[in-house]
């Protein structure tokens, strides 16, 4: 039990035997159970599991902002000595962001877009502190500044879409600790953040911390991160906490046998060639030098620029263009990884679209593209629908990117019949099993919706449908982004057994370093739209040239 190590006055939030029950269809179930926690001022303890262990139910159960279908069935939150689950629900609302504050997982759905960022923070002012009118808005700009958001004064009516993925978190920081609460819950605050700004995120936390005596409950499946920032951290399984204790024996000296398995499948450069998920050797793999440079290359880039209409006047006329991509060149070939890195915002996603042929009636498109020796930017509409066999896309979000209204099955039946139109029914049918076998689905999957599957399975629905045309090249953009560590070993293995049987190119789209280093033959660093440096992994790795590249490198967090 997490609570020995403290003396019962150090103690902010003290959580003793919390069970939370969920109604689901099958009947009654246990998502969290008798669960035992406490941390002190200035303290980060952090909760960490795979999607589905309980973490942000428990994160829900704290706030008492559980979903309907779930309550809490026994135990005690403590903050200070008054216990949450005995307040009435007003009683709760000024502890809610006065006293307890959370940041959420995803800013984009949790600021509201049709409010101006400043007057989001000013509303926990008014309804946690005594500042009011011009203090109040004052306070907001302070806020804003502290977090880091440059010319808040300028910036404190702009609206949510204004501001990028980390801003947008940072001003979701801001929100919660307006108020200067004594316990932050902090629910994966760093997802699908790149490695710069998610170090500045936890650099701010940390500082924040710091100055105010703040407790942090961290809830993350990123143990990286863990290592970084947290001195004492549990972890949890199907509901309970299997392992507890600090941060340096969790990792030096894990006990539970989970606990090993979660360590064991973080990707690295020293596992390259091995089983993320058994250990043991499944492909020969080098030094992460390219070697597949022999024949032609399948996919060739040259001086590649996007740029977007800046639009103006009543008319709405292009007044000028904006470069996203400038001047990018690259060749890839049979076999080959070639990840493609960067900050948000640098490029990285724009160069994918651009060549799917995506942003077409979007952007102006400059350069040549030749794919198999075909230029792709003039091929006609027949045209492109043949070179499309030998190129396809995982996005990001597989649950975004497939239809919810479809089963599974004809989301795959879909892509096979307009892009192999000499395949009969039956070869479809044939071609699908298949395909669901191979990413490793059950045969029912065909008659199920996406809904219905989880993140990694949907992924895996998404590489299969990216692969029923049998591709030349793959382009996988960020697809384990938001996966949790074993379920990212699963897929990476799939795409390295998928490469070495099929012999794809793959453009590796991603800021995980982690995946990079496991992974990739070459790597690529974008920044502000250009290519900075390239070169074969080892030697990008080992030996970084360019000062982006040293300070993407810099900013991993690392076991």
């Amino acid at each position: 039990m997490a609570t020995s190590r403290l003396d019962q006055n150090d103690w902010v939030l003290q959580i003793e035997k919390l069970s939370v029950q969920l109604q689901t269809e099958a009947g009654v179930h246990n998502a969290v159970h008798l669960l035992d926690l406490a941390l002190r001022r200035g303290e980060t303890f952090a909760l960490v599991g795979e999607s589905g262990c309980g973490k942000s139910m428990t994160a829900m159960a704290l706030l008492r902002l559980l979903p309907e279908a779930a309550r809490i069935s026994s135990g005690t939150v403590k903050l200070g000595s008054t216990d949450l689950n005995q307040l009435s629900e007003s009683r709760m609302r000024v502890v809610r962001g006065g006293q307890l504050a959370m940041v959420f997982q995803e800013p984009a759905t949790s600021l509201n877009p049709v409010m101006p960022v400043g007057r989001q923070i000013v509303e926990t002012l008014l309804a946690h502190t005594s500042y009011r009118g011009q203090a109040a808005r004052k306070r907001a700009i302070y806020w804003m500044n502290r977090v880091g958001i440059h010319e808040a004064e300028k910036r404190i009516n702009d609206y949510p879409f204004q501001f990028s993925g980390g801003q947008k978190q940072r001003i979701m920081i801001a929100i919660a600790l307006a108020a200067e609460p004594e316990v932050l819950v902090a629910d994966e605050p760093t997802t699908a953040l790149d490695v710069t700004v998610q170090g500045q995120i936890l650099h701010l936390l940390a500082d924040i911390q710091h100055e105010m005596g703040l407790a942090i409950l961290l809830i993350t499946h990123d143990l990286a991160i863990v290592k970084k920032v947290a001195r004492y951290v549990a972890l949890m399984k199907q509901g309970e906490i299997v392992e507890t204790g600090s941060v340096d024996s969790f990792f030096d000296n894990p006990q539970h046998a989970y606990a090993r398995q979660l360590i064991n499948a973080i990707p690295a450069y020293e596992k390259r060639g091995r089983s993320l998920v058994t250990g043991q050797r499944v492909v020969e793999s080098g030094d992460g030098s390219s070697t597949r440079s022999a024949g032609p290359p399948v996919l060739q880039v040259r001086n590649l620029s996007v740029a977007y209409p800046q639009r103006g006047g009543l008319l709405r006329r292009v007044l000028a263009y904006k470069p996203i991509v400038e001047d990018v060149s690259f060749d890839l070939h049979a076999g080959e990884t070639l990840a493609l890195l960067g900050e948000s915002g640098c490029g990285k996603t724009t160069t994918a679209k651009a060549l799917m042929r995506l942003l077409d009636q979007q952007a102006r498109i400059q350069g040549e593209v030749l794919l198999a020796g075909k230029s792709l930017f003039s091929a006609n509409r027949r045209q492109l629908r043949i070179l499309r066999q030998s190129m396809q896309i995982v996005f990001q979000d597989p649950y975004a990117s497939l239809d919810p209204r479809m089963v599974v099955g004809d989301i795959l039946e879909e892509g096979v019949a307009a892009l192999r139109p000499e395949l009969d029914k039956t070869q479809r049918a044939n071609r699908i099993r298949n395909l669901l076998d191979r990413v490793g689905l059950p045969a029912n999957t065909v008659t199920r919706y996406p809904h219905e599957f989880s993140g990694g399975q949907r992924q895996r629905i998404a590489i299969a449908r990216a692969l029923a045309v049998e591709p030349k090249v793959l382009i996988c953009d960020e697809p384990t982004s938001a996966l949790d560590v074993s379920v990212q070993a699963q897929i990476l293995e799939l795409l390295q057994t998928l490469q070495n049987e099929l012999e794809m190119a793959y453009l590796f789209i991603t800021h995980n370093f982690g995946v990079v280093e496991y992974l990739s033959d070459r790597i690529a660093i974008m920044d502000g739209g250009k290519l900075v440096e390239m070169n074969d992994a080892a030697l990008v790795l080992q030996q970084p040239q360019h000062a982006q590249t040293q300070r993407l490198l810099a900013a991993v967090p690392r076991l």
